[in-house]
This record gives C-alpha cells, sequence and structure tokens, in this order.
C-alpha cells in the first residue's frame, strides 16, 4: 500500500500539495501533470519502485519512455530512470557496476 503521506514528504516537500492532488493526477488524463508527478517521484522517492504503482502500468510505461534524462543531475536521473524500467519491463540494465559478471 502507497504511503501517500511519504510521497508528499519525499517528493513534494516544496509544494503545497495534498493526497487527494496526487491520486486525481495519477487517476486522469492529463499527461503534462502526470509527467510532473512521474518525475517528482523519479527523482525524489525513497521508495521508488513502491511509488512508481500509483500509476497505471500503460500510462508507467509511456512516461518512461517519453522522459528526458535532464543535463542537471543527469547521471542519477538516467540510473533511475533504467531502475525502472529494468523493474517493471525488463528492459535492458544499462549500469555497468550493477550488472552481474558471468
Amino acid at each position: 500500500m502507497l504511503d501517500y503521506q511519504r510521497i508528499l514528504k519525499d517528493c513534494f516537500w516544496d509544494m503545497r500539495l495534498e493526497v487527494q492532488d496526487i491520486k486525481a493526477i495519477a487517476e486522469g488524463n492529463d499527461l503534462q501533470k502526470k509527467s510532473f508527478l512521474f518525475e517528482k517521484i523519479l527523482l525524489n522517492s525513497t521508495k521508488l519502485f513502491s511509488d512508481l504503482t500509483l500509476f497505471a502500468q500503460d500510462d508507467l510505461k509511456l512516461l518512461l519512455e517519453n522522459y528526458k534524462v535532464p543535463q542537471f543531475n543527469g547521471d542519477f536521473a538516467f540510473r533511475r530512470k533504467n531502475m525502472a524500467e529494468v523493474y517493471f519491463f525488463d528492459k535492458p540494465l544499462l549500469i555497468d557496476e550493477l550488472k552481474w559478471i558471468a
């Protein structure tokens, strides 16, 4: 079960958002708002995989595919994005130091 209070604390400490706002965005049809929510969770969540289950599977796939890794903090964002792709969609792991040595 998602801990919405922790998500607010981790990801939206700098904004005035409520639990119902997060739920409404995740369940709504506004892709721009979903992208905003996704990025805040991707970059700030202390329980990334759990918190990304907030999104429907199709939405999560679309959000991951469309996410542009920023230049600022790019390595961190790339790693978290790739880990989510591997975890949820069995995509290839692109982080060398996390790969198993055969």
